[in-house]
């Protein structure tokens, strides 16, 4: 399967919209998320990527709550399901994770009602590593999408998390247009490009990337207490990313725009799934993904094994 609809080379993640300060460190207000929005459309990005689990369906709403601005059909609005809050806005631990028909039902149902609108343009099965939910996620959750995806609710199925292995199971045994897959395919980790992306392709696939920065690191550079996926950062990781940095700097290049740039160039990632709060950090990642790289620069990654040897170069 595939995706019947084109989608931009960005899109705006809304994770930390949902005001998620114990994950990101900080608080977003309803202003800050209405702007990012709108000047997110403003500037190209019509794809908005978010979930019930983002500050227990916070996200959601505030999106929600913001898009009745923007012609709904220039939108391409992707959720996720698995994860039922009971309190929106309360912590991630208040909820179930769960991906049976009935909750799938629920979980979309919830998901129109927080957004506003009468269909999703995808939605993904969200983090099902996160348990023993295989049998329950092919059984009941990829069926129902996509008997919702034949009703016209949803236009595409897909699944989002942090682990490459089970996105390939799904790949090889389920029916599915594109996944979400976060923190594994960056400057500093590159373990997916051998097997999972040749299979996404030769099953046409589309892949967006999420936490491209490695939730920090990588935007931050090697600062006292960066954060590498979701903790600080350990000192293995403080040095590859110095060693980064410094051939960076010898080239007058951001490390960021080194980060955007190598995670866009597979052909098998469609899109950069980019978490943003305000109009500044649109306006930065878009001048990032523009900023001049010469070629020298991934030449000197390679040779100081600093990227995989096979990776595709900008």
């Amino acid at each position: 399967m595939s995706l019947s609809f084109p989608v931009p080379k960005v899109a705006l993640g809304t994770a930390p919209i949902g005001s998620m300060a114990a994950q990101f460190g900080f608080a977003v207000s309803d202003e800050d998320t209405r702007n990012t929005i709108l000047h997110s459309f403003q500037n190209g990005i019509p794809f908005i990527d978010t979930a019930p689990l983002y500050g227990n369906g916070l996200s959601e709403i505030r999106i929600g709550n913001v898009i009745g601005e923007l012609p709904r059909k220039e939108l391409i609005i992707a959720t996720k399901c698995g994860w039922l809050p009971n309190t929106v806005g309360g912590p991630v631990t208040d909820g179930t994770r769960i991906y049976t028909k009935d909750a799938v039902k629920k979980s979309v149902e919830d998901s129109l009602k927080r957004l506003k609108t009468d269909y999703l343009d995808i939605v993904h099965v969200h983090d099902p590593d996160l348990g023993d939910f295989r049998r329950q996620v092919l059984d009941e959750a990829f069926p129902t999408l996509n008997d919702l995806k034949s009703q016209g609710v949803i236009r595409a199925v897909g699944s989002g998390m942090n682990e490459w292995q089970m996105l390939a199971d799904w790949a090889r045994n389920a029916d599915v247009d594109c996944f979400l897959l976060a923190g594994r395919y960056s400057l500093l980790e590159q373990e997916p490009l051998r097997e999972f992306f040749p299979l996404v392709e030769s099953k046409n696939i589309s892949i967006f990337l999420g936490g491209v920065f490695n939730s920090g690191i990588l935007a931050t550079g090697a600062i006292p207490g960066a954060r590498y996926n979701y903790a600080v950062a350990p000192e293995s990781i403080m040095a590859k990313t110095k060693a980064i940095e410094a051939v960076c700097a010898r080239y007058d290049v951001p490390l960021r725009a080194a980060a955007l740039q190598f995670a866009a160039a597979p052909t098998a990632v469609t899109t950069l799934a980019l978490g943003m709060v305000t109009p500044a950090q649109v306006d930065d990642n878009l001048a990032m993904l523009a900023h001049p790289i010469p070629a020298d620069l991934w030449k000197e990654l390679l040779a100081e094994k600093l990227i995989d040897s096979e990776s595709p170069l900008p």
